[in-house]
Order: structure tokens, then C-alpha cells, then sequence
């Protein structure tokens, strides 16, 4: 199953001997044609690639990237050939080391020495008024926080907070039943999460609102976001997979939701062939967005990074690197292509119900590798488009005609003809155009105007391009860049409003910057990082800055839509839950046997059902507890500290949780929400008897 396109039996070159082995005036980047022809070779500058000179100066930035404008010219110059680097500008885009399989630094190739404005927009005709609302709603990622972060535009005030992958005590998630069974079934074990790619549910292509959905990069993960209550709904623990990188969804009516497998391993990972790397895989995961069940499985070469969804329903795109399959950097960086891989979802759907896969760990697996006899004839499942080295990130067009893939490692990106996959013999003839954006492309999101948005993670640059026109225009070529913006600093996702939709509003982007460097107050060694927001409403204007928030590390990618799309619950209907709604006058205390107990109470403004409890050392103790209350925004807990007890309770809703009251003493059960006036005086004594 192996496959090393165009690969070389050495390493790739680190030493200064291939400056006179390589022409200094080696071309620019060609077609990805899967050939081994000059043009197809990385990019050279004065006898090396950029990867190389990248890498070489790896150490000076590393040494001199500390501190800000003040100092930078009492440094060394750190100028790169060819590249236009100014040492100001260099210093000012920071420095990221080892970020990017040896790339470092980044540079701002178009800023103006003499304005430091970087073409910021006044921030009054983006400003929300106190009490004002909003016009769209972010969804960020929150990375190894594990949650994911709600946010206002134009605002970008934070609004709330939704719990995933972790404990979380202010909305008492993992502390109740429900989300704590969650958490310990579908964690395996596992107390922590890295969310990256918030997606909203679409009907016929356009969000409608009702779930959000989020992988967990960490742990092989996927989970549900119920968009009516804000609250994580649903957690599948993902078999034969290690990091669930992508988290993207069939449309136009999201038939299907795809989590993409990043590491290869063993299948199943039960201690086999730990030794035997050729017998390692990585799949993409099809799962029931209704159930949340896995439906099947497609094993490929080489490991996947990032996905995207065509709008017709039909292809499924995830970009690759390693198709090496090797074990280390230096066997990862052989080859000088890697591939897009385009899912022929039908096709899939008809190996899996005709029977031809593999059953592991419980779920169907079909063998999508390029040797697969499913990948033979005219039909086959999987179709491999090679393009320069280690693409990142891939979407979609908004009209659904294109899938644009990220060079990372090569200056361009490529555009793919989706109508094109289907009819031609080689899939690299669906390749249609690759303009050079700049160094480090790695995401690219949309405007419905025919522009896309690619952030350049070397350049430190959101950069504006017609992708018509770069259909239109000769490999290499700048001429379809329209405009380019500083970014403070190394952006690595983007997000344009609605991009993901097949109408994008048009109006506001976020570059979420993983450094922010000088842009804040220091807060010791750990910066926040830096989520930007512009305005790109206006194509004459071009893109204006409208302001930086700082960000808790360490967010990826993002979803905007529109305030209309989404209707939250502002109290919870008690039908839309399992457990039973206790009313006033419905609380009840029992003793079921000699060691169990069951309390069924309520909660309102000062007072719980019962001011006074008595238990037995030892006692198992059922609790559940509903929030009486009909107005909205009073919420009340419950908390018990000495049991660890902790469950937030919004108006109408009700919760359970079973402890041991294996401690004997006086326990006060109290509200941790301020509710009102006498709110310090809402409690409940817990009286636990000392056993015989």
C-alpha cells in the first residue's frame, strides 16, 4: 500500500554543496504533473530552495526575534535573496520556529516603511454599541482548552464559552450525569481535548442553525455541538484512527459528517506491527450526524491533514503529506509532491453495501490506497491529485466549481476543476491553476465575489486573489493578486463570513495569527495569540484592519454566521430532555433500600426544595434538581464541594448527579450563582450521620 511519488532514495539535501549543484536560476513552480520534470522541482534561489534558506537562518531568528521595533536595528541583517525581506518588517512578522517542519520566521513583502498604519480602518462604522447586538456569531476553536469560543462581529466580544472535550465548572459540564458519562465513555480515558475545525450543519448549502460540529486533533474524536442550547449534545471516540485533524461535512444537507485521520497506525492499534511502519494506516471516518454513529472507513496512503466538502454531494476533499509513509522528518521530506485526495462518496457508499471492506475494531474499512482494485477502472473511490509538497489546507468554492488546496511548503496554490475529477483519465488534467500566492500558504476562505483570502504563514500576509483569473493565467503567475495585508503576526487559519456556505456574505474576514508578539501587554512567557479582524466589504478600499483580540491559546479554525441563522433557547423546554422535570410540590426524599437514597428537588431564587437533608454514611445518593424558574438569565447551581459536586442549572432545566456520602459531618449544599439579594442565603444543610 505503500506509494513514494517521485521519490528520491536520499534524504533531502541540508548541506551548502547543492548551491553549486542546482543553477541559480532554477524556474519558478510548475504544474503539479506528477512528473519528475525540472519544472516540477522545488523552487531555487540563488542555488538553494526556500525551504533551505528557511531553514538555515533558522538559528539567527531564534536568537535575535525577542523584542520589538525599538531593538530591531541593533541586529544583524537577516535578508534572504530574492525575497524581498525587509529587516524591519522581518523582525516585526516575528519569528516561528520549528513551526512548520523547519520554516521560521515570516516577512511582510508590501508594507511601507514609512506608514505604520497597515491600512487599519476606523473602527466607528465596525463598533457595536453597548446594548447593541451584533450581526453574525463566530464560533472559534479553542485548541487544548478543548472548548469552543462564541464570539460577536464586528464586536469580537466573547459571549460565551461552550465546554467539549474537558471539565468545565461555571456551566457545570462533566460534573452532572449526563455530560460526565459522556465525557468518561467516549474519552477513553482521555481528560483533555484540541479542538480545530468548528463547522456549522448546512441545508441546501447554506447553515440553518440547528448543530455545530468539532474534532478533537489530540485524541480521535468527533463531537455535537445542539446549536439551540449551546451545549455539547453528543462525543464519538473514533476507532483505528490517532488525531482527527479535519472535521468537515457532506452537503449540500450534511448527508454526512467526515472527520479526517491525520497519524498512521496499526489498524487495529492493539500492540501488531508496531515495528512495521508499511503496515500503518491513516482513514477518513464517515459518521451519522443524527446517531453520531461511524459508518465506514477509507484507508489511504500517506497521512491526511485538512478536508472540505463539494457542494453537490459527490466529492470529499482532504489534502495529504508523508505519501512517503515515513517514520521521520527526514523520510517525510523525500518526495516532492504530495496529494489531494478527492472521495468519491457514491462509490464508496457502493463498495461498503455490495460488502467489499474490511471489518476492524467494529467498522466497515474500504481500501482506498492507490493499489486498491476499488481504485481500478472508470469508477474508482479514491482519486489521488499530486501537487507540490505537503499542501495544508483545501476548500471549497462557493459556486462549488473549485477545490483550492494550500501549498505550505510551495509559494502557489492549486486550483482544482471538480466537474473535471470525473471525466478525465489523469487527475492531474483536473488541475486548472496555480498562482504563486506567497511563502507559506496555508488556508484559503472566500467572499462571493470571485475573491479568495490565503494566509501566508512565512509572509505573515492575508492575500486577495481572483481564482477565475487564476485559471486563466500561467502557472506561477502573481497577476491574479488583487491586494495584500500585514498580519500580526504568522497567520494560520482564516475565515471569511459564511465562506464555508454557498453564498458568503462578503463583508468581514478573521485571521486567527498563532503569535502576537508586541501587539498586547506582556503576561509573561506565554503570549496570547492574536485573532484580526477585516473589513473586506469594499474591493476599491481593500482590506482594512479593524482590530485585534487577543486570544487564550490556542484557537484554529473558525465558523461566522449570520445572526438570522440561529435561534438559541433562551429557557430549556423540559420535552427536549430524558429526565423528568420536578415541580413545586413534586420534591420527594426515599430511601430505596438501606443504602440508597433518591432526592428529587427543585431550585428557585433563595430557596431549594429542601432546606435540610439527612443521610447515612455510606449512602449511595441520587440526586436530580430542576431550576423552577421561568425567566430567563437566573440561573442557579448547586454545589457541594466536600463531594465534589458542582451542576449549573439554567431556568426549566434539570439535571442528576450520584454520589457516595462517604463523609460524615455537616455539609452545606449552596447556589454558586449570584441570583439575587439573598443569595448567599440560598443553601441547604447536608447532615451526613457517622455509620454504627
Amino acid at each position: 500500500m505503500t506509494s513514494q511519488p517521485n521519490a528520491s532514495d536520499e534524504p533531502t539535501a541540508r548541506a551548502d554543496e547543492q548551491r553549486d549543484e542546482t543553477p541559480a536560476d532554477a524556474g519558478e513552480t510548475g504544474p503539479a504533473d506528477g512528473t519528475d520534470a525540472a519544472g516540477d522541482e522545488p523552487e531555487i534561489v540563488d542555488g538553494r530552495t526556500i525551504e533551505h534558506l528557511l531553514t538555515d537562518h533558522e538559528r539567527d531568528i531564534a536568537s535575535t526575534a525577542e523584542g520589538t521595533d525599538a531593538t530591531a536595528a541593533k541586529r544583524p541583517s537577516l535578508d534572504l535573496p530574492r525575497l524581498e525581506l525587509g529587516r524591519r518588517d522581518f523582525m516585526k512578522a516575528g519569528a516561528a520556529v520549528g513551526a512548520m517542519s523547519g520554516l521560521a520566521g515570516c516577512t511582510s513583502i508590501l508594507a511601507d516603511e514609512d506608514d505604520d498604519s497597515g491600512g487599519a480602518a476606523g473602527s466607528g462604522e465596525h463598533s457595536v454599541a453597548p446594548g447593541e447586538h451584533d450581526e453574525n456569531y463566530g464560533f472559534l476553536s479553542g485548541g487544548h482548552t478543548g472548548e469552543i469560543r462564541v464570539v460577536g462581529l464586528p464586536s469580537m466580544r466573547e459571549l460565551m464559552r461552550i465546554p467539549v472535550f474537558q471539565t468545565e465548572s461555571a456551566r457545570g459540564y462533566g460534573h452532572d450525569a449526563k455530560s460526565s458519562r459522556m465525557l468518561e465513555e467516549e474519552g477513553d480515558g482521555h481528560v483533555w481535548g484540541d479542538t480545530h475545525h468548528p463547522r456549522v450543519s448546512q441545508t441546501d448549502n447554506d447553515y440553518d442553525g440547528r448543530w455545530l460540529f468539532v474534532n478533537d486533533k489530540a485524541n480521535g474524536r468527533m463531537a455535537r455541538v445542539d446549536l439551540e442550547y449551546f451545549e455539547t449534545d453528543a462525543i464519538t471516540n473514533v476507532p483505528n484512527c490517532q488525531g482527527v485533524h479535519g472535521a468537515c461535512m457532506q452537503l449540500p444537507d450534511t448527508q454526512l459528517v467526515f472527520g479526517v485521520g491525520e497519524f498512521r497506525v496499526p489498524m487495529p492499534n492493539d500492540g501488531r506491527d508496531v515495528q512495521s511502519p508499511d503496515e500503518y494506516g491513516s482513514v477518513i471516518t464517515a459518521i451519522d450526524p443524527e446517531t453520531m454513529d461511524v459508518e465506514w472507513q477509507v484507508e489511504v496512503d500517506g497521512n491526511m491533514d485538512n478536508g472540505d466538502g463539494g457542494k453537490e454531494g459527490r466529492w470529499f476533499f482532504a489534502t495529504g503529506y508523508n505519501s512517503e509513509e515515513g517514520t521521520t522528518e527526514g523520510e517525510m521530506a523525500r518526495s516532492d509532491r504530495d496529494y489531494v485526495k478527492a472521495f468519491d462518496i457514491p462509490a464508496i457508499w457502493d463498495a461498503v453495501e455490495s460488502g467489499q471492506y474490511e471489518e476492524i475494531s467494529g467498522v466497515p474499512v474500504v481500501d482506498g490506497t492507490k493499489d486498491s482494485p476499488l481504485n481500478e477502472g472508470d469508477r474508482p473511490i479514491v482519486r489521488y491529485v499530486a501537487t507540490p509538497k505537503s499542501p495544508h489546507g483545501v476548500s471549497v468554492t462557493p459556486n462549488g466549481k473549485y477545490a483550492i488546496a494550500s501549498g505550505k511548503l510551495d509559494p502557489s496554490c492549486t486550483v482544482i476543476d471538480i466537474e473535471a475529477i470525473a471525466e478525465v483519465d489523469d487527475p492531474q488534467d483536473a488541475i486548472v491553476g496555480q498562482p504563486r500566492i506567497g511563502m507559506g500558504p496555508l488556508h484559503t476562505a472566500y467572499d462571493g465575489r470571485g475573491h479568495a483570502y490565503t494566509t501566508t504563514f512565512i509572509d505573515s500576509e492575508v492575500v486577495k486573489w481572483d481564482y477565475e483569473a487564476a485559471v486563466e493565467s500561467e502557472a506561477g503567475s502573481e497577476e491574479p493578486v488583487v491586494d495584500r495585508h500585514d498580519v500580526h503576526y504568522n497567520p494560520g487559519h482564516l475565515i471569511a463570513a459564511e465562506s464555508y456556505t454557498a453564498s458568503p456574505q462578503g463583508d468581514y474576514l478573521v485571521s486567527l495569527n498563532k503569535l502576537s508578539k508586541d501587539r498586547f501587554l506582556p503576561v509573561g512567557p506565554i503570549h496570547p495569540e492574536n485573532d484580526q479582524l477585516f473589513h473586506i466589504g469594499d474591493d476599491d478600499a481593500g482590506m482594512q484592519l479593524v482590530k485585534d483580540k487577543p486570544s487564550y491559546p490556542e484557537p484554529h479554525d473558525a465558523s461566522i454566521v449570520h445572526k438570522d441563522k440561529i435561534d438559541p433557547a433562551k429557557t430549556w423546554d423540559p420535552d427536549d430532555y430524558e429526565l423528568e422535570y420536578v415541580a413545586e410540590g413534586e420534591e420527594s426524599f426515599e430511601r430505596v433500600d438501606e443504602s440508597t437514597v433518591e432526592i428529587e428537588m427543585w431550585a428557585r431564587r433563595n430557596e431549594y426544595a429542601f432546606p435540610e437533608v439527612t443521610l447515612r454514611e455510606g449512602d449511595e445518593v441520587r440526586l436530580k434538581i430542576s431550576n423552577i424558574e421561568t425567566t430567563s438569565d437566573v440561573i442557579h447551581s448547586i454545589a457541594i464541594p466536600e463531594y465534589d459536586i458542582n451542576l449549573a442549572l439554567a431556568p426549566q432545566d434539570t439535571r442528576e448527579v450520584t454520589f457516595a456520602a462517604d463523609q460524615p459531618g455537616v455539609f452545606w449544599a449552596y447556589c454558586a450563582y449570584f441570583c439575587s439579594a439573598l443569595h448567599l442565603e440560598m443553601r441547604s444543610r447536608i447532615l451526613v450521620e457517622p455509620s454504627a
